[in-house]
């Protein structure tokens, strides 16, 4: 029974820790997907809030070069959404790199791909 206790009780504390991170929720276009055109911006979606100053995103062809507009913004509606637009983008693989600052200070990072058909 005390095991029991003990195992529940460390549980509980446990749980917090772990939902103290703003984790990729969904992306737009999604994560892996094959979209038909050009999209006009790329959305990330979060499991926290996030700090605008040090969140960032890039998208990067299959060459590395930088083909977003460079103004990631956290969305003032929805602070769990960072989003940031794109040029025109022909069709190809695109790598989008993100690294955001949850507002309890918990950093992640991560970067997922889609590709841009005709």
């Amino acid at each position: 029974m005390i095991r029991l206790f003990l195992a529940l009780a460390l549980l509980a504390v446990a749980a917090p820790a772990a939902s103290a991170h703003a984790f990729l929720d969904h992306a737009n276009p999604a994560v892996g997907s094959t979209v038909h055109g050009s999209p006009a911006q790329v959305q990330l979606f979060y499991t926290q809030d996030l700090e605008p100053a040090f969140s960032t995103v890039q998208v990067v062809d299959a060459n590395g070069k930088q083909v977003d507009k460079g103004n990631k913004a956290v969305d003032p509606t929805n602070p769990a959404e960072l989003e940031v637009s794109l040029s025109t983008l022909p069709p190809g693989e695109y790598n989008v790199i993100w690294r955001v600052l949850s507002v309890d200070t918990h950093t992640t990072e991560g970067k997922f791909s889609f590709t841009v058909a005709p």
